[in-house]
């Protein structure tokens, strides 16, 4: 059973200064990972990791996740070999195909963003590219359909479920045992990750806008994107979805990084 690892998503970055100073709290605050989106705002990941990088001590930082349209293999390789290098090992790349509303990013870089499954194959084309060297980062992959359930079970170091808001724990039991079916032999190397929406049963304009749902609604229904506000309970819940899923790596999005963080002691304490 693998021990947990706790982390932040952060997808706003007004100016460096906040975004360095958002750096320092979060490792403050005692979470393993800071991960950034793609793009933060209008910034490029690259450049605030670097940052961020620059101003802690051990806190790992990340994408969560990179769309893999957005760049060639060939820039993409340079920037993680020097973020990986530069960083002394504190990067770890999260790739993915780019959520929704992403093509007019890449149309604004000029690049292609072709349908769901020719990424998927073009991904797995970069992916291959950036495994020719030995000395890589750790590569997450964000899966949710049976395509990425079966390149992440193939391919990925760490594998984060992409679980719809509304997820329950009997349909989060199906993924899993789908996964766990496509991961054979690698399932004991492979880091199983769940990125949580909100903590408590406060309202959030911004997830129900994002998701078309809100956080009230999601805790009655017993979604496995919510915890309890109580650290205590949240921890029983994060101990027992180990047990249950083997999930042990856990983000959320930094506007809920100060409760989580009380969560993420509570589990440790516990446990974890």
């Amino acid at each position: 059973m693998k021990p947990f690892r706790f982390g932040v998503v952060a997808g706003y970055a007004p100016d460096l200064t906040s975004w360095t100073a958002q750096a320092e709290r979060v490792e403050k605050l005692g979470f393993d990972t800071l991960l950034a989106t793609d793009p933060v705002g209008a910034a490029d990941p690259f450049v605030l990791l670097g940052a961020a990088a620059a101003v802690t001590i051990d806190l790992t930082v990340g994408t969560f996740v990179l769309a893999d349209p957005f760049r060639s293999a060939e820039a993409l390789d340079w920037q993680v070999q020097t973020l990986h290098r530069q960083t002394r090992g504190r990067f770890e790349l999260g790739l993915g195909v780019g959520r929704p509303g992403a093509g007019e990013h890449a149309k604004s870089l000029g690049r292609e963003f072709p349908s769901p499954g020719e990424r998927i194959t073009r991904m797995a084309a970069t992916i291959a590219h950036l495994k020719r060297t030995p000395d890589r980062p750790p590569l997450m992959l964000a899966a949710g359909g049976p395509k990425m359930l079966a390149l992440a079970a193939q391919e990925a170091d760490t594998v984060t479920f992409s679980w719809m808001p509304k997820t329950t724990e009997t349909e989060a039991q199906s993924i899993v045992d789908r996964f766990r079916e496509l991961a054979g032999e690698r399932l004991p190397g492979i880091e199983l990750g769940l990125n949580l929406m909100a903590v408590g049963t406060a309202p959030s304009p911004g997830i129900a806008r994002w998701a078309g749902v809100d956080v009230p609604e999601l805790a009655a229904g017993g979604a496995v994107t919510v915890l309890p506000e109580d650290p205590g309970a949240a921890a029983e819940t994060l101990l027992r979805w180990r047990e249950r899923w083997g999930i042990s790596y856990v983000t959320i999005n930094s506007g809920y990084a100060e409760p989580f963080a009380a969560i993420a002691d509570e589990t440790r304490k516990a446990g974890g």
